[in-house]
């Protein structure tokens, strides 16, 4: 009889024996180890990786204009019955309503958690349901909902424009508006966007004194130059041929100079331009007062005869606009952090002849990287000091074993974390971290048993595999009530709710699953290992004959 056939009469009562039994000779357990290791790899290169994990915030803003109305009206006629409305969306957690002068405007924030696409799409829906509850004269609802997970930009670059360059301020727009349009196409990018941007603009600047001397009106001049801008294309209806036909004027204001011959009035017979009674200059927005500025520090040296002087600190001041990048969520921020700065590289030699200087003011993406090396640089030392104590406590061999459970159990979890959508982030390794401790206590519980059925005084008579099994068999029922115990008690941070209960997430998906792989991979490989690295001590086999011949003699 083969030792499959044996091993297969072993009696057993637990799943832990009959994994035992089934994995001990079987030539796919190894394949089964390699495989569990390189998937957990595998997973742990590929799977999303963040800094925190990014929580499902949804919300909106409904804005209903209501011309000439007071704000008691806008409460009672608009805010209040939409209020009433809205409170029949399921989900919702508050609403908060406004009322001012001509306008009604109500915040709507979903409970976390909730879907956002479904939160913004029941939004639309109830609103446009109800348009005929809205009094007459009000115009179109403007339905804006809250991307709060697309807002955290992942990437922010300063763009400033250094000494002696060429260019201005709105010159250093352009360009960087340039650049925005091309981080727009690398892939997962979600949004970008221009803080303390400069666009470009004809300034007026209208002598009052001359106005006075022509007998104008300030009125009469914004008349003049609000006809300008009538280059809108004017759509009149179609032909006979069903074809639409659009009469436009090629654009009137190209240059500065455009602006300045624009006739203003005519004055005794010869027209008043512009020029005569302003200045204009081609310039940038100077109503817009939002400004960002980048401090720079350098140290000024001054070689003296005898010693090098230091002359503190130098900041040097400097106009900025900050392009900040967003990327969709469940994406990996390290991958779309990387294809946004090789994209901005491209134009390292475009820029540095221009005279445009940018640094790199956040990087989320390295950051989420150094974050999830760190703790897997952890995980590799917790694994290492754990073996280190069951080399004390066990012996070499056995804490071999026990060792190579722990990241074929981690393998699994992430494999399984991987197919079930999740990122890696500092809440997902925690998990893994906090179920380290617990994932080896099937492992040694294993191995100790077998242990000590193979010093037993018995052991002598029974083959090693036959030990391996009927060792694993017996821990079975304690150990899996023990880790099913373990594991109800993680499952109520399942149910907590609001911000907490979505960032802890992680913790409940996932220390189960490592749990229940500590079951498994304990109950198939520890005996299997055991059966190939461990033998039977002599010192009982010897002590044992010895005894035998001694009553052999007697008898004799």
């Amino acid at each position: 009889m083969n030792k499959e056939e044996e091993i297969a009469k072993v009696p057993v009562t637990d799943v832990a024996g009959r994994l035992a039994k089934v994995f001990i000779y079987n030539p796919l357990t190894p394949i089964l180890a390699v495989f569990l290791l390189a998937m957990g790899y595998l997973s742990l290169v590929v799977m999303p990786r963040e800094e925190d994990p990014q929580i499902a915030i949804s919300g909106g803003t409904i804005i209903v204009p209501l011309p000439g109305s007071t704000p008691e009206e806008i409460d009672n006629i608009i805010v209040k019955p939409l209020e009433r409305k809205l409170r029949e969306i399921s989900g919702l957690k508050h609403i908060y309503g406004m009322a001012a002068d001509n306008v009604g405007i109500i915040n709507v924030m979903y409970k976390i958690g909730e879907n956002r696409e479904d939160s913004n799409l029941k939004l639309y829906d109830k609103v446009m349901q109800n348009m005929d509850q809205l009094p007459k004269g009000a115009m179109q609802p403007l339905i804006r909902p809250f991307d709060i997970d697309i807002d955290v930009p992942i990437l922010t670059f300063a763009f400033y424009l250094k000494d002696g360059s060429p260019l201005n301020r709105v010159d250093l727009f352009k360009k960087v508006r340039k650049i925005q349009n091309d981080f727009n196409s690398v892939e997962n990018v979600s949004k970008t966007t221009l803080k303390g941007d400069h666009k470009e603009q004809f300034n007026i600047k209208v002598d009052l004194y001359k106005l006075s001397g022509y007998h104008l009106s300030l009125g009469q001049i914004m008349q003049a130059v609000q006809a300008l801008a009538v280059n809108v294309p004017d759509v009149k209806g179609r032909t006979k041929d069903n074809e639409l036909t659009i009469f436009g004027v090629k654009n009137a204001i190209n240059s500065v100079e455009d602006v300045k011959n624009v006739i203003v009035a005519s004055y005794m017979n010869s027209p008043i331009y512009l020029k005569d009674v302003a200045t204009v200059e081609d310039s940038y927005d100077v109503q817009n007062y939002k400004s960002a500025e980048i401090i720079q520090r350098e140290e000024k040296k001054s070689t003296g005869d005898e010693e090098e002087h230091t002359f503190g600190k130098f900041d040097q001041k400097k106009e900025q606009i900050t392009l900040s990048v967003a990327k969709l969520k469940g994406t990996n921020a390290v991958f779309v952090a990387e294809g946004v700065i090789e994209e901005l590289k491209k134009y390292d030699e475009e820029l540095a002849k221009e005279g445009i200087g940018y640094v790199v003011t956040r990087n989320y993406g390295v950051r989420a990287d150094e974050a999830v090396n760190e703790l897997v640089h952890h995980l590799v030392i917790t694994i290492l000091i754990i073996a280190v104590v069951l080399v004390l406590a066990l012996g070499w061999k056995e804490s071999l074993i026990v060792t190579f459970t722990v990241p074929a159990i981690l393998a699994v979890t992430l494999f399984i974390a991987y197919l079930t959508g999740q990122t890696i982030n500092r809440i997902t390794l925690f998990a893994f971290l906090l179920s380290l401790g617990l994932l080896v206590d099937a492992a040694i519980i294993v191995i100790e048993n077998i242990h000590r059925h193979m010093h037993e005084h018995d052991a002598v008579d029974r083959e090693i595999d036959e030990i391996m099994v009927t060792a694993t068999d017996e821990i079975g029922a304690p150990t899996n009530i023990a880790t099913l115990a373990i594991i109800l008690t993680m499952v109520p941070m399942a149910f907590v709710g609001g911000m907490m209960g979505e960032f802890m997430k992680p913790i409940p998906y996932n220390v189960p699953v490592a749990l229940f792989a500590s079951l498994v991979v304990a109950y198939i490989f520890t005996p299997y290992l055991a059966n190939k690295m461990l033998k039977k001590p002599k010192l009982h086999h010897h002590h044992h004959h010895f005894q035998k011949d001694k009553k052999g003699g007697d008898h004799s």
